[in-house]
């Protein structure tokens, strides 16, 4: 029997078993040191990949469509930060102001690349478009995510480093590597084309390794002394209306403006997703190591659910005639 849409997919349940074994058995000392140096080189080869599985033919079909990445665009990079500001007298009481700092910032990340494309897909939308707008969203977030904590997060921005800084350390780690595996697409495309599969495990496999890492040095530090249940169960709840009123604005506002169902499959895929695979190592270069686990966890909670439920919007839009 297949697996159920509602049902957490495997990676997740992988999110789920390396949390716990952070909680279990936390990286320390020497090891936690080591771990924190082997992430780096990870995610750099996280984004080499993304760069070099990156067509730039689907991205010159979809260049076009300025309307549509430009609402895109302005639903990842404004519409996002704006409510979470916006409902903080709301959502605020229920959760810790930590976890609350996390939802701010999952509210500045770019759009996720390959969860966007792939309802977009199911849903039979415009998929030069969603190309185009996920990969520009994933670029531009290496620049606008570090300028947004600034001035959504203030007191996270005074405690870090400044934005200049963050904005270098970033596109060291992740515009680089991406602009390397893109140049070299010519060469290695078609050996990353014909091992998809396989790589996919890197893909996720440093994720795993950064959220282990992220989560250990947070359990070091105490925090789920720090985080009672109650939030925990408020997280979900804010996540939730979150996501419902970005995926109700950007339907809504599609139709206003006369878009194509094509085009709208693409708006609401593409302007609702926030990305773990960008959001994990950003944490890791904007917060200090023992926050980043305690900021990261309102994302991978938003992940899951935006997962769920647009699996069920995606099927819904197929069933069309």
């Amino acid at each position: 029997m297949a697996r159920s849409r509602l049902l957490p997919d495997n990676f997740t349940l992988a999110l789920v078993a390396t949390v716990v074994l952070a909680s279990v058995a936390p990286a320390s000392g020497m090891a936690a040191a080591f771990l924190e140096k082997a992430t780096v080189g990870v995610v750099a080869l996280l984004f080499f990949m993304h760069g070099a599985k990156l067509s730039r033919e689907a991205v010159l079909a979809g260049l076009g469509h300025w309307r549509l990445h430009l609402l895109v665009v302005a639903s990842t990079f404004v519409l996002f930060p704006v409510l979470g500001l916006a409902l903080r007298p709301v959502l605020q009481p229920l959760v810790t102001p930590e976890l609350y700092t996390g939802v701010l910032f999952l509210c500045v990340l770019p759009a996720t690349v390959q969860s966007a494309i792939a309802f977009t897909a199911v849903a039979r939308g415009n998929m030069a478009a969603a190309i185009c707008s996920a990969s520009a969203s994933t670029l531009m977030g290496i620049v606008l995510t570090p300028v947004l904590v600034g001035l959504v997060l203030p007191q996270a921005g005074s405690a870090q480093q400044d934005v200049l800084g963050s904005i270098g350390r970033i596109m060291l780690q992740l515009l680089l590597p991406f602009v390397a595996g893109h140049l070299l697409r010519p060469w290695i495309g078609p050996f990353i084309a014909r091992n998809a599969k396989v790589l996919k495990f890197v893909d996720q496999g440093s994720v795993l390794l950064v959220v282990y890492t992220a989560f250990s040095a947070a359990v070091v530090g105490g925090l789920w002394r720090m985080l009672p249940l109650p939030a925990l169960a408020g997280l979900v709840a804010v996540c939730a209306v979150l996501l419902a009123a970005v995926l109700g604005f950007t339907t809504w506002v599609s139709r206003r403006l006369g878009f194509s169902k094509e085009d709208e499959i693409t708006i609401v895929f593409c302007g609702s997703k926030k990305s773990l695979l960008s959001g994990v190592p950003m944490a890791k270069v904007l917060f200090a190591s023992q926050a980043a686990g305690m900021i990261v966890l309102p994302l991978m909670i938003f992940h899951q659910m935006q997962l769920m439920v647009c699996a069920v919007l995606a099927q819904r839009y197929a069933r069309r005639s």
